[in-house]
């Protein structure tokens, strides 16, 4: 997500740094690159004007005309009128008797169904007690989807054949009061601000649950026409929050940075793949940091800490310094890593000129790389993952055969692998030793 607008911004101050002391003109010429940077970026043009005002305001004041490093200053403003642009962060309203009710509404096609999975991944992990409602009659499989998705993070879905979704949220809710259920999370069909028959339904709903929130996810992907499907919602009901799903197919971001400002309506979570794992909660000063450059440390700390349980972090530690790490234990690494969601938000979340490096990096190939790894490694035995000493050449050409790739491919990843093993030696003889402490 905003690689575009990041790296305009990123050209932008690596040419203020390089001047002195700043003039009004040079803080009027770098508002008009940001300005075209962020209108580019599809963000709305009365964010904009409003948020250029804002930093110009500050910066041609003696905020920047007295401080040592005067470019540094200017960033630094950027950043917080960016934060003040984003919006306070929100989070659920997980208050009142239980169970909690939250509603989830959008467009079709917004990822709605598979945002409400996600949610109930997130307050599972939290102790609570996840009812999922499939309320959505009207798509084709609509339903099995979501049984599907509740299989896979292991609650319960609610569903009645025939049944009125105003009526089966009801029923929902009885079944959840006397089931010891702490959370209700309603998925309802899909529909357009213009279908008055839906969005009457939708009236229904509320009045028979009192939802504590109602969520509207938008796909980000669709720009600017984000704030008017936004306000068309929030005048059938009272929303309380927004997910933004799609964010890792959303190059220019703008809608993220419009619309709390337009639709007053806060940001609750960001949904950044398609995998289960891949949605975080809405942190403005985070998202201000990846968009200018300056990377995301803790929100990469928590991607690695959900994906690797210490105990596995301590093991690995010790195999590769003990010299005992084989392919097994790095394919095992591989799928760790898939955990913390595609390897564009990772790469994004490295700061500084890493994360410069890092975005140098064409994601597709790198995660191409990766799943040709796996499949070697996969269509090797155990003995051979396990001891690479024999895989002689007939073994090669039938693991190259069994993942459709070339024997060069194999004998790239078995020399890379062997490099890697050389590393450790080093490390551990040059004090390597002491490192798993760290994780003790």
């Amino acid at each position: 997500m905003f690689e575009n607008l990041t790296q305009r911004l990123e050209t932008i101050f690596q040419n203020l740094r390089r001047r002195g002391k700043l003039s009004e003109q040079d803080v009027d010429a770098v508002m008009r690159e940001v300005r075209l940077a962020l209108l580019e970026a599809d963000v709305h043009y009365s964010v904009v004007k409003d948020f250029v005002a804002r930093v110009r305001e500050r910066s041609v004041g003696h905020e920047v005309s007295e401080a040592l490093n005067p470019a540094q200053q200017v960033v630094k403003i950027v950043h917080e009128e960016l934060i003040a642009t984003l919006g306070e962060p929100a989070r659920l309203n997980l208050t009142g008797p239980k169970p909690w009710v939250v509603m989830l509404v959008g467009l079709q096609g917004s990822g709605k169904t598979t945002a409400t999975a996600k949610l109930a991944r997130i307050l599972r992990g939290q102790g609570e007690r996840v009812m999922l409602v499939a309320a959505d009659p009207y798509r084709p499989a609509a339903v099995k989807q979501l049984q599907t998705l509740g299989d896979k993070v292991g609650v319960t879905v609610f569903h009645e054949e025939g049944v009125k979704p105003p009526d089966l949220a009801a029923h929902a809710f009885d079944s959840a009061q006397k089931g010891g259920y702490t959370v209700v999370l309603i998925d309802t069909a899909g529909r357009s601000q213009l279908d008055d028959a839906l969005m009457n339904e939708l009236r229904a709903i509320t009045a028979k649950v009192k939802p504590v929130d109602i969520l509207l996810v938008v796909d980000s992907m669709i720009g600017q026409e984000a704030l008017r499907v936004a306000q068309g919602f929030r005048d059938t009901v009272t929303l309380t929050g927004l997910i933004m799903t799609k964010m890792d197919g959303d190059s220019r971001g703008g809608a993220a940075i419009s619309i709390r400002s337009v639709t007053g309506v806060p940001i609750k979570y960001l949904a950044t793949g398609e995998t289960i794992e891949a949605i975080e909660a809405y942190d403005p000063s985070r998202l201000s940091g990846r968009i200018l450059g300056m990377g995301d440390m803790i929100g990469l700390i928590e991607k690695a800490q959900q994906a690797y349980d210490e105990k596995s972090a301590r093991e690995q530690a010790e195999k590769m310094l003990g010299g005992s790490f084989t392919l097994e234990d790095f394919a095992n690494q591989l799928r760790q890593m898939r955990k913390m969601g595609p390897l564009a938000s990772i790469l994004e979340m490295l700061p500084g000129q890493l994360g410069q490096a890092a975005r140098s990096i064409d994601p597709k190939d790198a995660e191409r790389q990766l799943k040709q790894t796996e499949a070697i490694i996969n269509s090797m035995t155990r003995q051979e993952r396990r001891d690479p000493d024999v895989l002689n050449a007939s073994r090669r050409r039938r693991i190259a055969r069994g993942c459709g790739m070339e024997v060069q491919d194999v004998n790239r990843l078995i020399k890379q692998f062997r490099e890697a093993q050389k590393l450790f030696k080093t490390i551990q003889k040059t004090g390597g030793k002491r490192m798993p402490r760290l994780f003790g």
